[in-house]
């Protein structure tokens, strides 16, 4: 973090990779706040997944700017970009992960971040072209699931709920993958090589039977996964998306005031009126 009285131009990143449709957005922050009577005012770059993640964010600005904060916010449609641009210091925090996401990269990559606190949880979702229910499924059908591994869990606990599938003795849900499925009666075959970005293109062209889709990316399709999923992953879920640091800012105080401002319960309210329960606030 620095302390300005000019808050900056936007992030860019101008990184590519070879994962498909991965990359980042324009940052929904006003740069143009040049001349700020406050001296002290703390700014803080943060990035975060457009929806809801963003949003929830600059709904928060105007309560962090009375605590002497200023956001300086850049969107991603990515799930590599934002550890990366905060591992190299391009940003201070960000906020798009949930906490098994968070604590493979960590682990896969070393990096040196805590978890400043859980905000959010955006329940993943089933849906179908061609089904209405799960009770429907044929025999064969194919599942289309994200490349991402951390989400491979909470696909097979929503099919193992619905008695679609059982995990084999001892495996934790929340780190399983389809390799520990123990009974598999309908025969699902499951293909997992796309970016989790993709997901809701995939759906909305009818392929595969059913598809999974990370809420974040349903409701920036204005897809509503209370409506639109055949099956919704339950609120109680262990998902909860953070706020995620470099372990040396831990206990800076503008992160400890954003992380108690997107707790607060004006936050938390604009939440729940905003998704109707397709984005739940985390309550302590």
């Amino acid at each position: 973090m620095k302390k300005s009285t000019v808050f900056g131009t936007l992030l860019t990143v101008g990184l590519s990779l070879t994962l498909a449709a991965c990359g980042s957005n324009g940052s929904s922050s006003d740069s143009s706040s040049a001349g700020s009577s406050k001296d002290d005012t703390t700014t803080i770059k943060i990035g975060a997944s457009n929806v809801p993640h963003a949003e929830i964010l600059e709904f928060a600005e105007p309560l962090l700017e009375k605590e002497g904060i200023k956001l300086d916010i850049t969107t991603y449609n990515d799930y590599v970009i934002p550890n990366v641009a905060l591992d190299e210091g391009d940003i201070d925090a960000n906020y798009f992960q949930h906490i098994p996401f968070f604590e493979s990269a960590v682990a896969e990559n070393d990096y040196d971040f805590v978890n400043a606190g859980a905000i959010h949880i955006e329940p993943l979702g089933l849906y179908s072209k061609k089904y209405k229910n799960l009770d429907e499924v044929k025999k064969g059908a194919t599942v289309l699931v994200s490349n991402s591994q951390a989400d491979w869990g909470r696909v097979i606990s929503i099919l193992a709920d619905n008695d679609l599938v059982t995990l084999k003795d001892g495996v934790d849900p929340t780190t399983a993958t389809f390799d520990d499925i123990d009974k598999n009666p309908k025969e699902l075959n499951f293909e997992y090589e796309n970016d989790p970005a993709l997901m809701t293109t995939l759906y909305q062209q009818d392929e595969g039977d059913l598809v999974a889709i990370n809420s974040n990316f349903a409701v920036d399709q204005d897809i509503n996964p209370l409506e639109d999923s055949i099956a919704l992953e339950s609120t109680s879920s262990p998902y909860a998306n953070i706020i995620a640091i470099r372990s040396e800012d831990a206990k800076d105080p503008a992160i400890l005031k954003l992380v108690e401002v997107l707790k607060s319960k004006e936050v938390q309210d604009f939440i729940l009126d905003k998704w109707d329960g397709a984005v739940v606030p985390v309550k302590d």
